[in-house]
This record gives C-alpha cells, structure tokens and sequence, in this order.
C-alpha cells in the first residue's frame, strides 16, 4: 500500500465506525496492522519507518472505539492502553488526547464518573494546547454528558451549549446534531418533554440524513423515553421496538440491553408485571456482563418498582437498597433521590407512614437541588397520599393540586391522571368535612377517561373502585353495578395473583435444566419432537443453541375459533370418542392452517388458536387467515361415527373470530416448550370469536381493513372507492354493504356497533362464503 492508502485507511476506518459497520471498521484497522508488519518497497522503506507507529497507534484506537461502540467495555480498554503506550512513548499528542477521551468514554458508560472526567480533562487540556476547536468541543460535550448523569443539569446544559456553539461555527454537522440530542436528553430529565422531543426531532432528522444509523438508533430510544414519560405507552413501544431492531443490527449490545429494560418500564406501566420482569431480567442479565454498574443500578431498583406493586416488601427493599448502594459509590445524586422516594412507597404500603415521609422529605430535598420538576412532582403527590391516610385532608389537596400543576405543565398525561383521581378521592371521603360527591364523581371519571386513553389499567381500575364506593355511598345503585363490574373485569385482566405465581416458576428456574435441554435439543430423537411442538422456524432456530427466543411482530392477523355447541355435545359423548372428535376436527384445521400459510398456536378445550405473519413474518397475513377461516367454515364434514352423538336438530357449527394487530412471540418453558403469542391484540380476537356466532366469521374494523388494504385493486369495485380514505390511519367506512370481494369468495356483512366485553363498544362485521 502508498503512504496516501496507508493514512486513508485510518479515516475510512472511521467513516465505518460512524456508520455503524462495526465488523468492516475492525477488518480495517486488523488488516492496517497487517500491513504494518509487511516489508516495504524500497522507496516508502523510510516513510513507512518514521510512521508505523504513529499509523498502528491510530489504528488501535480506531479498534478501541469499535468495541466502545459495540458495549465491549474490557476489550476497549484494552486496544486503548496499547494504543495509548505507543502514543506516549512515541509522543503523539494528537492521538494520545483522542485515546484519553474513548477511555472517558468507556469509564462513563460503565459509571465510573470520576475516571471519566479523569480522562476527559487530559484530553481537554492537549486538544487545547494543540487548538484543535472541533476536538476541544467534543470532549466539552462529553462532560457536559458526565454532569447530566449525577443530576447538575445546570452545568450539563453549560457545557452542552459551549459545545453545540462550537460545532455549529464549524458547520460539522454531525456533531451538532449528536449535542442537540443530548441537550434533549436534559430537558427530558427536567420532565420538559415538548422541548425535550423538539430537540430529539431536529437531532434524528440530521442523523437520518447523514446516514448516521448509530446515532439514529440512541435518538429513536430517547423519543420513546419522552413518549413513555408522558403516558404515551402505545408509541413508546414503537420507538424501544426500532431502537431495538437498529442496535442489534449494529451489534450494539449495551445499547440493546438498555433499551430492552425500558421495554420493562412500558409493560409495568400497563400493568402486565410478568413481561416486565422478562425484559428487567434480561437486562440486568447483559449490563452485569457488560460491567455497566450504573444501569444495573437502574434495573435494579426498577425490578424493585414490580415486586413494590406485587405486595412483596421484602424484596422491593432488596432491590432498592442493592440500587441505592451503587448510586452512592456512583454519586448519582439523581438516582438516590429517585430510590429514596420509592423505598417511601414500600414504608408507604407497609402503614409506616412516618417512616414513608422520612424518605419521602429526603427525596424531595434532593430533586428540588438538581432541579428535577418529575421526580418534585412525583414526590409531591406521595406526600399528599400520606397526608390523606392521616386524615388531613386540606394538607393532602394541597399537595396533590401541587402535583397535578407541575405535571400538567411538564405534559406527564399518567402522572397527571394519577393526580386528578387521588383529587377525587379526597372529596368522595365522607370523614373529610369537605366532602363533596358531585366534584368528587367529576374528577374521577376525568381520570378513568385519562386513564383509558393511554391503557393505564392498573391505575384504572382502582379509580372505578372509587367511583362503585362514591356510588354505593350516595345510593345510586344502577352506577355503582357499572362500575364495579367494571373494576372486577378489568382487575381480573391485570391478573397479579397470577404473576406472582409465574414469578415463583422463574425464581425456580435452574440455569443448568436449561443447557441440558439446549443440548437434548440437538439429538435426532428431540429433533424431531421439536418440529412437531413448535413452528419449524422457532425449533430451528432452538437447535442452533438459541435461548430466549422472544420476537416483536408489528402486525400479524389471529385466529380464534371453537365448536358452536361443545358442551351439550360432548356430553352425550364417551370419554374416548370425545377426544377422537377433537383430534379429527383439529386435525382438519392444522391441514387448513398449513395450506393457507398459517401457525397453529395452541388448543384449549375445544378452542383452536392460530396466526397469520409469525413467526415468519408475511405482507398478506390478513389474506392468509381469512382464507383458512372461510376453508375451516366448509371443509369440515363430521363423520357419522361423530354426527351420531349430536343432539337432535343441531347441526355442527364452528364459531371463528379475526383480529389484527402486534403481537411479542416466543418459547415459553424449560422442559416443555411452548411456542405463544401475547398482546392486547389476542384478547381482542379471542373477543371477536366469544361475541360471534356459529357458521360466521366475526371480525374487527381493524382487520376488514389490513385485508382490503393489503390489495390495492380491492380498493376500488366498478370505479367506486370502498374506503373513503385509503390510508391506515384512516377511519373505515365502506360506502355500499353487503360487498362482495372477487378476489376471495366472501361476502362483508356488517354487524354494526356492539359492546365487546373488555373493550367497550366496537364496529365488527361478519364475513361469509359467497
């Protein structure tokens, strides 16, 4: 290689990096070294002496800044010292400061934020000296970073806007927009989450647009975060699940374990504490490998937050205390506060009230020096939940007015909702003398509304408890009946009694049973079991040595049916014949399945579940299983060994309900494996089969629509528009019904608005064989 394809290795390795080709950056570098070591032609013999080490230096730090991006803290550090000991024995400043600032950066992001700054000073103070602006800027940038983590927002955003100052003077806009996401990051901390999105807005454009995938996926996260704080669970989601998707692609593990924790917090929120514990393990599983101290401080006291809402003490303030202890040798000012107020939830739930507002006034203390309006607010109204269990009523509306006001102006839609129901709470209190049901009814329906919207079930269903006792209370005892069957439905969907029982089974869980099932797996025998228990995809991907299988699919369509009837059937049925009836009738319909592309799920009683686009994902899923739903509708011909059972004048008849919407799959087990689909999406469907009728498909607007939407030609019918706006986030509205769809031989006949059990009243139609 020239002396100009030798220097234009380094920056392409770079240019890599940036990009996020991580394994391309690293040939690079590698074959860099190679070379080094090659014998030279005669004429670059003396170029090349004077230098290789200037050269192999910069080529360790670009390997070093690979396994940074990659979350391999040790192996960073390690390419980074070699580097380093060249650089200093050679005396290269430039390279020396650039060296010091990816070690800064490796000691933040495992917490260690005295070395950081360590560093990042060094780096500072040489790229001053050699007046190197751009470089001076982005370690200035780096401890702004440093001082966000341990709650001084006042200095990070100094720092932040020295920075940004900088990088804009020198047009690099790539740095411009990575220091307008992290003073995004600030103001998401402060809770001022419009400024904070209209920050992360401008960063991710500018990162999309210089194809800056790395910096992309960290944005698309932190949207997710505002989302999230603001009760925006559904498109919280959306964004963890693409930032997700881009991290793994880049193989950037530490990042993948962060977002995956906050996956976590989404599912705790709603209320659904088993999902939420699988992703908070999963996460503090990788940040313990990765030596990220800091975050398993942050999952830490978050499995803390589950088992706090799960009624076990005990292990809440295990988890806190591990969490509280880390953040001290930390100095995380920001995450004590945040433990501190929880360990006041748990004295809170145990009846030490006074203990619950020792630590409450300690974590009030500390968010009101950094500065932290969301943790002020959150703490706030703590304080007024204590003040109304002593009895003081005034003292307690105080607080809680406090906190709706600073949530109300931060945006915090469930923070405020929690507020306008505690409001509530207080005037439908009959020993406070202020007591007053009509505001009282007011403010709770306004939170059951607020609520709703945003799928807070937990915090709903206590807030329709409330309303049952106001209505009880006052006599109004057609309300009251609404409201607790209500509250009764919807505290039997958050089923806690049954996430503490998965719990203990994931306690019991034995690593070892585990491997020894990986490796039967692989044995011929086992094989052949597994393609027979589990999609041929998922057992594959199960003998490969593949554990925690667990996929997020965007949009899939689910099947549910079952015999119209079964009881009084299988009644006047022997035992054997009974379950000769089912095997033959599901048998059928795992024909049908496989023939229009579909997965069986599973079978329960005489109930048959399935889907279309998992776990191979598929654009026509709504095709496929319409198709298998109108087949399963006609292909089953009893025999009379079987028809002579059925009770005079009943004909067999099949019930089948469709819904559309995303689903998380995976292999739930150790011994026995299942494969199964989980989201509100399900219930949905298994609703549409329950309300159904028997020889109909009862489907949702939600799935009618992906199935016209997924052939533009159905769109249209003899020039006339069957949806008024073609779009998916459309309403829907057919302009003439029944239809017929050439393309499939059904016929859509509406049902009109009926009210579904679980989900209130919902648009449905039938589809029938034309």
């Amino acid at each position: 290689m020239t002396p100009t394809e030798l220097q234009a290795q380094i920056q392409l390795c770079n240019d890599e990096t940036n990009k996020g080709n991580f394994d391309a950056a690293e040939q690079l570098a590698n074959d860099l070294l190679a070379v080094l070591e090659l014998p030279s032609h005669a004429e670059f013999v003396v170029w090349v002496q004077n230098n290789k080490q200037q050269l192999r230096a910069n080529a360790l730090l670009a390997l070093a800044t690979v396994e940074y991006r990659r979350g391999n803290f040790d192996n960073a550090l390690t390419h980074a010292h070699r580097g380093l000991a060249i650089a200093e024995e050679e005396n290269i400043p430039n390279c020396k400061a650039k060296t010091w600032n990816i070690i800064g950066l490796v000691y933040a992001d495992l917490g260690n934020y005295d070395k950081a700054l360590e560093f990042y000073n060094k780096a500072y103070e040489t790229h001053a000296e050699l007046g190197d602006s751009a470089e001076v800027a982005s370690v200035t940038g780096n401890i702004g970073i440093i001082y966000r983590k341990l709650g001084n927002y006042t200095m990070a955003l100094e720092f932040y806007n020295k920075a940004l100052k900088t990088h804009t003077e020198l047009g690099d806009r790539a740095r411009v927009a990575n220091v307008t996401g992290n003073i995004g990051n600030v103001y998401q901390n402060l809770g001022a989450y419009d400024i904070a999105l209209e920050y992360f807005n401008k960063a991710l454009a500018s990162h999309t647009e210089l194809g800056e995938i790395v910096s992309q996926a960290r944005i698309t996260g932190n949207i997710g975060i505002v989302y999230y704080s603001i009760g925006n669970y559904h498109m919280a989601l959306e964004y963890f699940y693409d930032a997700i998707k881009m991290h793994v692609q880049l193989g950037e593990l530490a990042s993948v374990a962060r977002v995956t924790g906050n996956v976590g917090n989404v599912y705790s929120s709603l209320g659904n504490y088993e999902m939420a514990l699988e992703y908070y393990n999963k996460a503090l599983a990788s940040h313990k490998e990765l030596g990220d101290i800091a975050r398993v401080a942050n999952v830490s006291g978050n499995i803390g937050n589950v088992y706090n809402f799960l009624g076990n003490s005990h292990k809440a303030l295990e988890y806190y205390n591990k969490a509280i202890e880390i953040h001290s040798e930390l100095g995380e000012i920001a995450g004590i506060a945040h433990v501190t107020g929880n360990i006041g939830n748990v004295y809170s739930s145990l009846g030490d009230y006074d203990k619950a507002l020792e630590y409450y006034d300690k974590a009030l203390l500390l968010h009101s020096g950094l500065g932290d309006k969301h943790g002020l607010a959150r703490v706030t109204g703590n304080i007024g939940s204590i003040f109304k269990k002593f009895g003081s009523y005034d003292k307690a509306l105080e607080y809680f007015n406090k906190a709706f006001e600073i949530q109300t102006e931060l945006g915090a839609i469930a923070s405020s909702t929690n507020a306008i129901g505690n409001i509530g709470n207080v005037y439908a209190d009959r020993q406070y003398d202020g007591y007053n049901p009509t505001k009282a009814e007011e403010f709770l329906l306004k939170a059951i509304v607020s609520g709703t919207q945003i799928g807070a079930k937990p915090m709903v269903v206590e807030f329709h408890k409330s309303l049952a006792d106001l209505y009880e209370l006052e006599n109004r005892w057609q309300d009251f009946a609404v409201h607790f069957k209500k509250y009764i439905e919807l505290k039997d969907e958050v089923n806690v009694a049954e996430t503490q029982k998965q719990d203990a089974i994931r306690e019991q869980r034995k690593e070892i049973e585990l491997a020894k099932a990986t490796a039967a797996a692989k044995l011929s025998a086992t094989t052949t079991l597994l393609h027979r228990v589990l999609p041929e995809s998922i057992a594959s991907r199960m003998i490969a040595g593949e554990e925690d299988i667990s996929d997020y699919f965007p949009s899939v369509s689910i099947l549910f049916a079952d015999i119209a009837g079964f009881t009084p059937i299988s009644a006047q049925m022997p035992a054997t014949i009974v379950v000769r009836f089912l095997n033959y009738v599901f048998g059928e319909f795992d024909k049908i399945m496989k023939k229009h592309g579909c997965e069986k799920i599973k079978t329960i009683g005489d109930g048959y579940m399935a889907v279309a686009g998992a776990p191979i994902e598929s654009a026509d899923h709504a095709e496929r299983i319409a198709g298998a739903a109108l087949a399963m509708q006609e292909a089953i011909q009893l025999p009379e060994e079987f028809r002579e059972y059925l009770p005079k004048g009943k004909e067999f008849g099949i019930r089948v309900g469709l819904h559309t919407g995303a689903v998380v799959g995976g292999v739930i087990g150790d011994e026995r494996f299942v494969y199964d689909i989980y989201s509100d999406a399900v219930n949905t469907a298994s609703r549409m089969e329950s309300h159904g009728e028997a020889g109909k498909i009862h489907v949702s607007e939600e799935f009618l629509k992906k199935l016209l939407m997924e052939k533009n030609e159905w769109l249209m019918v003899n020039g006339e528009w069957l949806i008024e706006e073609a779009n998916d986030s459309s309403p829907f509205t057919i302009n003439s019904l029944p239809l017929t769809i050439n393309n499939l031989p059904l016929t859509i006949m509406p049902r009109g608005e009926i009210d579904i059990k679980g989900k209130g009243i919902m648009k449905t139609y039938f589809l029938e064989k034309v």
